[in-house]
């Protein structure tokens, strides 16, 4: 099967995402269960706005050691 750079790309932002899953939820990013926001730390924790931008800047630090790994 031949690899395009299409699907390379795709390849590369899956195991970013993997990898971003992965460290938000062994780092208490994201909550294993109970009530407030799905997915998120408590509010008091953190703003819901900090927390997504601090989620897309890991998301680009992980794609950034993913493109670097397959160098």
């Amino acid at each position: 099967m031949d690899t395009t750079p299409v699907s390379a790309a795709r390849r590369t932002e899956d195991i970013a995402l993997d990898l971003l899953k992965f460290i938000a939820s062994t780092t208490n990013v994201v909550k294993s269960g109970g009530g407030g926001t799905p997915g998120f730390a408590s509010a008091a924790a953190s703003k819901g706005e900090d927390q997504v931008t601090q989620l897309l800047e890991l998301y680009g630090r992980c794609r950034d050691a993913v493109e670097a790994g397959s160098r």
